[in-house]
């Protein structure tokens, strides 16, 4: 083969003319050095997604303290809107890499996070903001949960079988660093002026903090975000390829055909929708749970650490996963995850502030199994599919699992109004990721398993 074939970063345009991982020569002649730039612009692009996605979630908890007069439930609204429109998304963008190819999709989508991230800045300048509108730009804050359903579809593509598994758990762990990162840097950030207190970026809010009145910036949560989101989708449009594997849209639903698929669905809703679920959840259910209590915690001082948490264990567990198997670690992830919510039922009905150290604790294990989970079921599903199914069934167990976040808003909206605690809620976690283990072990896990992957 010569060098020109077996180098498809000479390729000139959009499209690849050729691309196949698994042959050594274009991978050594190449390959892996386009490879792995696609995967570190493209997961750049996917951490501000995500915290386009989760600025809901740190920005919520600050509403009432500036004015604006929301009952618990319509907050839990807020918060579960971009999981909403997150899971909807996805089910759009599993089909676009193959239509559109990576370069267009990523750029573009990343570019439209601008919409969200503008309408923010404004919105919670003025108290008086209609809730519907709220409603609204928390639907659109989803715009950045729709776009992992092509991220990790198209990073797929770009890799050998063999190293999939670390591949994107390093692009979903790195990328869900985003959640802890809007939920880290919002209380810092809104604490100041910035450009010189400049009159175009606003006037401040008034908010009580420890009985005393402060001057906030609740803008500048998406103010900072804006020239990043602006310059990773420029940069994607300039510098990525995409993967001549197309397929028209009607082609693409043969996945819907194999039951794996459906399996698959259900393991990544335990993983990912448990993980971004109790992640938009996780400052409310603080501050529901614990925040009547003197000198409570304040929500966003712990609420990254869970995100945070689960995203590291997600990039660490996937090179374990190439090596060991995916559904091996599925099955201790998910058992980890059984424990762990049985542990949070004993301390969501407190009396005392005394048992908020085992109710974070409890939590953070938690983000932990399940930002392992979300590595080792990405390993599992390339292992099952070939490459364009792969990247479809990726795309779609996404899509459904990406609903995490409205879910588990409503069905705390809900336990709450009706039984004035979270613990309905874990109980049936508990049954539901007790199901997926039983699943994954009997199907993918166990000693002669019909299907190992």
């Amino acid at each position: 083969m010569s060098a020109d074939k077996a180098n498809p970063v000479r390729t000139p345009g959009t499209w690849l003319e050729r691309w196949d991982p698994e042959d050594q020569a274009m991978w050594d002649g190449g390959g892996s050095r386009l490879a792995w730039t696609t995967l570190a612009l493209t997961t750049a692009a996917l951490t501000m997604a995500f915290i386009t996605w989760f600025l809901v979630s740190a920005l919520v908890v600050r509403l009432p303290q500036i004015g604006f007069q929301f009952t618990s439930s319509q907050l839990f609204w807020l918060a579960a809107m971009p999981g909403l429109a997150g899971g909807s998304l996805r089910l759009i963008h599993m089909f676009l890499v193959p239509i559109y190819g990576t370069r267009h999709v990523v750029s573009l989508s990343t570019l439209s996070l601008l919409i969200p991230l503008v309408g923010w800045f404004y919105a919670v300048q003025n108290p008086a903001t209609p809730y519907w509108l709220l409603l609204f730009l928390a639907f659109l804050a989803g715009l950045g949960g729709g776009n992992f359903s092509s991220f990790m579809p198209s990073t797929s593509m770009f890799f050998p079988k063999r190293l999939q598994g670390t591949a994107l758990a390093v692009q979903a762990g790195i990328g869900n660093f985003g959640v802890s990162i809007v939920q880290f840097v919002t209380p810092w950030v809104i604490g100041f002026a910035l450009l010189g207190g400049m009159a175009w970026v606003g006037e401040p809010q008034t908010m009580m903090r420890g009985g005393e009145e402060v001057e906030v910036y609740l803008q500048n949560a998406p103010l900072v975000m804006i020239p990043f989101v602006a310059v990773f989708g420029i940069t994607a449009w300039l510098f990525l390829k995409s993967v001549p594997i197309k397929s028209n849209f009607r082609e693409q639903f043969d996945i819907f055909k194999s039951g794996h698929t459906w399996a698959q669905t259900s393991l990544y809703i335990m993983t990912f929708g448990g993980f971004s679920g109790l992640a938009a959840t996780f400052p409310l259910l603080i501050r529901e749970v614990y925040g009547g209590f003197e000198n409570a915690p304040d929500p966003l001082t712990w609420a990254f650490w869970g995100p945070l948490v689960g995203s590291a264990s997600r990039v660490v567990a996937g090179p374990i996963s190439d090596k060991f198997g995916g559904a091996r670690v599925t099955h201790w992830a998910g058992i980890g995850m059984v424990i762990c919510a049985f542990l949070v039922t004993l301390t969501v009905t407190p009396d005392s502030l005394d048992s908020f150290w085992l109710f974070v604790s409890a939590m953070l294990a938690l983000f932990f199994f399940a930002g392992v989970g979300n590595a080792s079921t990405f390993k599992q599903m390339p292992m099952l599919f070939n490459p364009r199914q792969g990247g479809g069934v990726i795309g779609f167990t996404a899509a459904i699992a990406a609903y995490g976040p409205f879910i588990f808003g409503m069905l705390f909206a809900w336990s709450f109004a009706t039984w004035q605690s979270a613990a309905p809620v874990f109980y049936g976690l508990i049954v539901f990721f007790a199901f997926n283990v039983a699943l994954n072990w009997w199907l993918y896990a166990r000693r002669n398993a019909p299907f190992p992957c």
